[in-house]
């Protein structure tokens, strides 16, 4: 068996760090999913306080009345300003979603998370969509305000299976920003409605993968002020 030279250090490492993350978060979904219901009000309101919770955002609107709904937060040591660009550019075929990336690509999304900022997938407008899947319908972006909200929002008339998803940006003292993770989701009476947009499955999974790209996006937005103090 060929010895590890110093220069294959590093990829080693990063392969070893990715198998340890993948099977972390096949067991968090797994025990999120098994526990479902002692760990839903939990799950549905990490990181957040009363206030945050019982507060209005943008995008709430296109969905009044959710099946489900949750609020996550963390809070960042950068300005709003440096938080942005990470959110703005998320997406499939974009920056990815910081999150579990073997276990994305095991489902076959292609995602690659991005570690720097890419100032081709800065510019995001209303209409704009992001995907999740190559080959799943890509969300519309329906309300942004640059370093304040990026909200997407997809619909079926005929299913009546609606989801929305918001990112919500306030600036705190300190050069510090709390970030905002609310979204929530309807859906029909099918059995196909209930597993693709119900809180039995999705909402157990979705946690597992938004703690992580919150996390992710604190990291990331730190580090870089970290560099360019």
């Amino acid at each position: 068996m060929r010895h590890l030279s110093r220069a294959d250090l590093p990829a080693a490492r990063t392969i070893m760090r990715t198998i340890i993350e993948t099977f972390s978060g096949i067991a968090l979904i797994k025990i999120h999913v098994l526990l479902g219901r002692p760990l839903r009000k939990w799950r549905t309101t990490w990181g957040t306080t009363a206030a945050e919770r019982q507060r209005g955002y943008p995008g709430d609107q296109l969905l009044p009345n959710p099946s489900w709904r949750y609020t996550h937060a963390v809070t960042i040591d950068a300005r709003p300003a440096q938080v942005w660009p990470w959110i703005v550019q998320i997406g499939q075929g974009r920056g990815g979603f910081y999150s579990y990336e073997a276990l994305e690509n095991l489902i076959g999304c292609r995602i690659s998370n991005a570690h720097e900022i890419l100032p081709q997938f800065q510019d995001l407008e209303v209409g704009d969509t992001i995907r999740l899947h190559p080959k799943a319908p890509p969300i519309p972006v329906a309300l942004i305000e640059a370093e304040r909200h990026l909200v997407l929002f997809a619909s079926d008339a005929e299913s009546s299976d609606a989801t929305v998803w918001g990112f919500h940006l306030v600036p705190l003292d300190g050069h510090r920003t709390r970030l905002i993770e609310r979204g929530g989701s309807t859906h029909g009476d099918t059995l196909r409605s209930r597993l693709a947009f119900g809180r039995m499955l999705l909402e157990p999974i979705s946690f597992v993968m938004s703690r992580k790209m919150l996390l992710s996006i604190r990291r990331l937005a730190a580090r870089d002020v970290l560099v360019s103090s």
